[in-house]
């Protein structure tokens, strides 16, 4: 027994002493210190022959971070993938290959430890058992690297004692039993590097691996996450209808929360290739979307697919990058020449005549994005233009017969009846040939006809009527995943000589007697209760909508339970909880409740405009629902003779003091704020934070103004001063806050921090949720109410997503006693305890005119839902687009290099 030194500055550590001691050796118990693609690159040959092989890593995540395997497999790719991949794959090929055979042969032969557990693993040590049985322990720097074994300056000492060996071993099992298995998403990009190789788009030889080739070292997956099976399975189905018609005609319709601007972003990206791809003339790609989701779009589009996208300011005329930056000269004509391939335009400008909408009605275009599509549609009511398309949607139909590629999304596809869905697969159908709704008599196009088969209520028992349903537009083989009807389809189509682009076909007496019987069976057979026109039928072809619950049951989302706050029963101190509130609502002082009087003069006042049915009525009331600061700031602005501009559902709103009535009212509107002390809900976020222990499970607090969030910020950085704080905003506003100092950085330093486990409080904005991942927190508070419980829905989701280690999360509201907020949220409170994810069903905001008559708010509400759940009753089924095989696009090794793809994204629209 003895011990004995080496060092690299006298000989080669991996030849004098690994070498020697792996010879023959039957185990090899290593505390090594990063995993990194490079260990076994000098041991492997000799660890070949060595029968049991145990390496504990050190990776520097929590372990919160390690407790879900999802989460920790992302958040260890994203680790991995801070460094350059592209030299990382080519520098490194020989020694991924290694590592791949290595771990195909072995298996679970490496674990990883916790940050918390071991922080850096500078501690290096092992236990070799040679062939006669002894075992020998060493300790010293090196880490299993070539580097650390050939290059660097290491110093190892070697003892063979019992008392020495038994000591590194008992150290190895600790650490061995408290680290996780690597995980299986790490082995498959190890092998995809061995594999990786760059391709220019030409060189693409299948169209369903031209998103996974553009997207695989994308921001998304960079970051460790990956598209969801349902958002891949959308892109197939655009490629799909691609292959058949040449055009693609989708309304997506998945419910909320479900991530349909990444799967209408990603279908944008590919029929963009696709369209590139086959020399096609290259023509605008343009996404509508509403003035509030615009910038979201914008953000999303680069944060997670590294795509960028131009942003038309509508007031200025001009168009933005992502840091709302001028690209181009001002003027309305330039919006014809947008300097990205993908722009991004508000459809407030389509619901009123201007130079923009003409110019943009005269465009022929590779692709357009409607977002939020529901907006498009029949007028209602009984006047005279009842059931005339709304100036969007007459837009819309002028667009659709000009554009090669159509997609509608919309989580609320019928509003009121089940014949609003009409209004939007009819824009699908311009410009199609025909194969969405049929020819101009088909009775597709008619609601009342074919209600009744598509709910069940009526069967096609005659063959005459299901072949006048069926023959126009007759559909492809591989419209349906349903073994017989596909069958059905391709046996008509082959014996009536019909290509996939020809949709119409002749009369029943065509058909040889072996496919009227085929047909006959077809019409007859039941699959799950539903006949073959529930299940074969337009709408089902054109409508995707994938289910939170049916995904839930399918294991492909978690299901996180939601406790609704303020509610007594879920408190520590009941008592100091009925201090501040009562019920679901703040308790107000007088001060406020003048202020909040005065706020609704104000808006008295502006009615007398004869323009006081909106966003001008109520603009006070909100203002100061959400924050003291944000009334006074308000008000301020306006007496200082500034416009006031709101983004609103239907595009921008501006607001300038035109009376000395206004004036006045607004002057008392600022005495009666000034004269407030302490804001209730700054109150009560300090309660839920520091009383409830809602700061220790980490907290995201929304507002929908920017005055309403940095005030919030800046109030909570005082109090908390050794606390990291971070403020998530648009464009250039993102802070963040430590020990009474604040400074501006970007949003995905701040998103970085708040995965690190470094950021426990985040302050956010609407207007910048969008792809913001927040699942380390486990607590959100509204400190205002949007009248818009879709956003609600967005809000949660940033922390109801895969990799939230708490079954149930925490969401509190914010809502002023006797104000309208209190009303409307009354309402909605009632609908939402019975099942959160009834908030799919909810109107997608609450109009204005149902806030004129409060008092029939709720009984408006109820009938909505109701009207929706009868019209929902058949049923819009793509579950077999849920989940792709095998995932695939995570192991793609051809790539599309960034460089190339990013350069074909600022190649802008041609004049």
């Amino acid at each position: 027994m003895s011990i004995r030194r080496f060092s690299s500055r006298t000989q080669r550590l991996d030849q004098s002493f690994l070498a020697e001691q792996l010879q023959g050796a039957r185990s090899y118990r290593r505390i090594a210190g990063y995993f990194t693609s490079s260990l076994f690159e000098i041991a492997h040959e000799w660890l070949e022959s060595v029968a049991d092989v145990r390496i504990v890593c050190n990776v520097d995540l929590s372990p919160e971070d390690l407790k879900v395997a999802q989460l920790r497999e992302a958040r260890m790719l994203g680790r991995w993938n801070e460094r350059s991949i592209e030299a990382e794959s080519l520098l490194n090929r020989e020694r991924y290959r290694r590592l791949d055979a290595f771990l195909a042969r072995r298996g679970q032969v490496i674990r990883v430890a916790p940050d918390s557990l071991c922080g850096f693993l500078h501690g290096k040590a092992g236990v070799i058992e040679r062939a006669d049985g002894r075992k020998v322990g060493f300790i010293g720097s090196m880490n299993e690297t070539r580097h650390g074994w050939q290059k660097h300056y290491e110093i190892l000492w070697e003892d063979d004692s019992p008392e020495g060996v038994a000591w590194i071993e008992a150290e190895f099992e600790h650490l061995w039993n408290a680290a996780k298995p690597l995980p299986e998403a790490v082995c498959r990009e190890v092998r995809r590097r061995g594999r990786r190789f760059e391709v220019e788009l030409g060189e693409i030889t299948t169209e369903e691996t031209l998103a996974p080739a553009a997207l695989i070292e994308s921001p998304l997956y960079r970051e460790g996450m990956s598209l969801q099976p349902w958002q891949q399975g959308f892109v197939t189905e655009c490629l799909q209808h691609s292959n058949d018609h040449g055009q693609v005609r989708l309304l997506l319709a998945d419910e909320v929360g479900l991530g349909k601007t990444l799967s209408l972003g990603t279908a944008a990206l590919t029929l963009c290739l696709l369209a590139e791809k086959t020399r096609r003339r290259r023509k605008p790609i343009v996404i509508f979307a509403p003035a509030t989701l615009c910038e979201q779009w914008q953000t999303e589009m680069i944060d997670k697919l590294g795509i960028p996208c131009a942003r038309w300011h509508s007031m200025r005329k001009v168009w933005l990058d992502t840091e709302a930056r001028a690209i181009s000269p001002s003027g309305a004509e330039h919006i014809a020449r947008c300097p990205l391939r993908i722009g991004i335009v508000s459809t407030g400008l389509m619901v009123q005549p201007s130079r923009e909408k003409a110019i943009l009605v005269g465009i022929g275009y590779a692709l357009v994005i409607l977002d939020e599509a529901h907006k498009a549609r029949s007028r209602q009511g009984y006047g005279a233009d009842a059931g005339e398309p709304n100036a969007l949607l007459a837009f819309m139909h002028a667009i659709a017969d000009r554009t090669d590629h159509l997609l509608l999304g919309t989580a609320t596809p019928i509003q009121t009846k089940a014949e609003d869905l009409w209004d939007l697969v009819r824009v699908l159908h311009r410009g199609s040939q025909g194969f969405v709704l049929g020819h101009a008599l088909a009775d597709w196009h008619y609601p009342e006809r074919v209600l009744p088969l598509l709910g069940g209520a009526q069967r096609v028992e005659d063959i005459d009527y299901g072949w006048q349903l069926l023959r126009s537009p007759l559909p492809t083989r591989d419209s349906t995943n349903e073994p017989n009807a596909r069958r059905l389809f391709h046996n008509l189509r082959e014996d009536l000589g019909l290509r996939a682009n020809e949709h119409l076909a002749g009369a029943l007496t065509d058909l040889p007697p072996e496919l009227r019987d085929d047909l006959e069976t077809e019409l007859d057979r039941v699959i799950d209760g539903a006949s073959f026109f529930q299940r074969e039928n337009p709408l089902v072809r054109h409508v995707v909508l994938r289910k939170r619950t049916t995904l839930e049951a399918r294991g492909l989302l978690d299901k996180i339970a939601v406790n609704v706050h303020p509610e007594q029963g879920l408190v520590k101190d009941p008592h100091r909880f009925n201090a501040l509130f009562q019920d679901i609502a703040l308790r107000t002082t007088p001060d406020f409740d003048r202020a909040y009087a005065e706020a609704l003069e104000f808006g008295a006042v502006l009615a007398k405009r004869g323009k006081g049915g909106g966003f001008m009525k109520n603009l006070m009331q909100q203002r100061v629902c959400s924050s003291v600061v944000a009334g006074i700031n308000t008000a301020t602005k306006l007496l200082a003779g500034r416009k006031v501009i709101e983004q609103t559902e239907d595009g921008e709103e501006e607001l300038a003091v035109q009376t000395d009535a206004e004036r006045a009212a607004l002057e008392s509107l600022l005495a009666a704020l000034a004269g407030m002390g302490d804001d209730p809900k700054l109150c009560a976020v300090r309660y839920y934070l520091n009383e409830e222990g809602w700061l220790d499970l980490g907290c995201i607090i929304f507002s929908q103004y920017y005055d309403t969030a940095r005030w919030v910020a800046d109030a909570l950085a005082a109090e908390h001063p050794a606390e990291t704080i971070g403020l998530y905003a648009g464009a250039d506003r993102s802070r963040l806050y430590r020990e009474g100092q604040a400074v501006g950085i970007v949003r995905e330093e701040l998103k970085r921090m708040v995965a690190d486990h470094d950021i426990r409080i985040m302050v956010a904005t609407d207007a910048a949720c969008e792809g913001l991942n927040l699942q380390t927190l486990g607590t959100l508070i509204n400190v205002d109410l949007p009248w818009n419980p879709t956003r609600l829905e967005q809000r949660i989701g940033r922390i109801k997503r895969f990799g939230q280690a708490r079954a149930t999360v925490d969401m509190l509201n914010l809502v002023h006693q006797g104000t309208v907020d209190e009303t409307v949220y009354a309402r909605l409170s009632e609908r939402m305890r019975n099942r959160y994810d009834l908030f799919g069903g909810l109107p997608d905001t609450i109009k204005d005119t149902w806030i004129d008559d409060l008092e029939t708010l709720g009984e408006k509400m109820d009938r909505y839902i109701e009207e929706r759940r009868q019209a929902t009753g058949f049923d819009l089924r793509y579950n077999d687009s849920i989940k792709p095989a095998d995932d695939a696009w995570r192991d793609c090794a051809a790539v599309l290099a960034r460089r190339d793809l990013d350069d074909l994204m600022r190649r802008g629209w041609s004049a």
